[in-house]
């Protein structure tokens, strides 16, 4: 692990010296891209920098004992060595973590789609319900949340919507909130008190940049038509609307959340750019999902993976086998639980993958 640790000291040196090159600063790509490289390395350096320090130390205060005769001086010293080795424990401990290379996506913004699946009126209901716990979410974490599109359902909530959520590791941690989360739970279009299963599909993708998919506009048909609020009202009478059609791929994306369709443009053409980049992602979520059950629900949209049960008041992640009773808080937004339980199942199944 040493060897490690000091390799990636010496490219961060070498990283940390081409960032004030003036060739890189020239290139904004080459330049965003070390900086990138940059961030991304500083935990690690600044781990190593103190497990160095203490690996020192332990050797030094090892010398003491080995030299001192005074026998009060050398229980100090054996105190401080405990102290020091216990140190060195929990340092490789971390590192060891840190080395496991990260999803290359982690960093990036998201676009959430929420979508009502079997059950009907209670889907759209329980869409709506999801899409106000990521949004509390959101506020907790400090995240922008921004409207892209949607289609209400009947009897309240969404037949589907999709947002733009941008801040700091967004996708990192939203990856894991894909696939089919279920509902049981008393309708309120059941007159007879009986509980039903009602289903809604989540997915998250990473916002692709423009470094990521070279996007042509004359590839890209558009139309416009006027914007529809809640409940079929007319927003406007102009044609601020807009649709994207991608030619080459059939890729349709339409965003009606603003009253000026360049606004609605440019948030479609980030939908639009992350849709396309998705096609080449999913052979890598494919991938992962065949080693690792915590993101089986990225691999295999299908998969179901949350079950929010109301009369039990009980939420279980089925990837982990993990239960919760505190449905009304997680429906409040308190879902970073879950999300940390699944980052460490992970991280374990990843750092299993690196012994093997």
């Amino acid at each position: 692990m040493l060897k490690k640790l000091e390799a990636i000291y010496t490219r961060w040196e070498d990283i940390s010296k081409q960032v004030n090159d003036p060739e890189a600063m020239a290139d904004m790509k080459k330049y965003i891209k070390l900086s990138k490289d940059l961030k991304e390395l500083q935990p690690v350096v600044d781990a190593y920098k103190i497990y160095d320090s203490v690996l020192k130390n332990i050797i030094s205060t090892k010398e003491i004992l080995s030299k001192e005769k005074d026998e009060e001086f050398r229980e100090l010293a054996k105190v401080e060595l405990d102290e020091l080795i216990t140190k060195r424990d929990e340092l490789e401990e971390e590192i060891r973590l840190m080395l496991i290379p990260a999803d290359p996506q982690d960093g990036k913004n998201a676009v959430l789609e929420i979508r009502a699946g079997t059950g009907g009126d209670e889907a759209s209901i329980f869409a709506g319900d999801l899409l106000r716990m990521y949004t509390k979410f959101c506020e907790k974490k400090k995240w922008k949340m921004e409207l892209v599109d949607f289609t209400d359902g009947t009897a309240g909530g969404y037949k589907e919507i999709i947002v733009n959520i941008s801040g700091d590791n967004v996708y990192g941690q939203m990856k894991y909130e894909s696939g089919v989360h279920r509902v049981q739970r008393v309708p309120q279009t059941e007159t007879q008190g009986r509980v039903h299963t009602s289903a809604a599909s989540v997915v998250v993708l990473p916002e692709a940049d423009e470094f990521d998919v070279d996007l042509k506009v004359s590839d890209i048909r558009k139309d416009t038509y006027c914007a529809s609020g809640p409940g079929g009202q007319s927003v406007n009478t102009t044609y601020s609307a807009v649709r994207l059609t991608h030619v080459p791929t059939g890729i349709v994306v339409t965003c009606q959340d603003q009253k000026s369709q360049l606004k609605n443009y440019d948030k479609a053409l980030v939908v639009l750019r992350t849709r396309i980049f998705e096609v080449e992602y999913k052979k890598y979520l494919d991938e992962m999902s065949t080693k690792r059950k915590t993101m089986v629900s990225t691999g295999d949209r299908s998969a179901k993976v949350r079950t929010y049960n109301y009369p039990q008041s009980r939420v279980t992640d089925h990837r982990i086998g993990l239960t919760l009773y505190n449905l009304p808080v997680t429906m409040d937004g308190e879902v970073q639980e879950l999300i940390d339980a699944l980052q460490l199942a992970e991280n374990a199944e990843r750092l299993k993958e690196g012994v093997e």
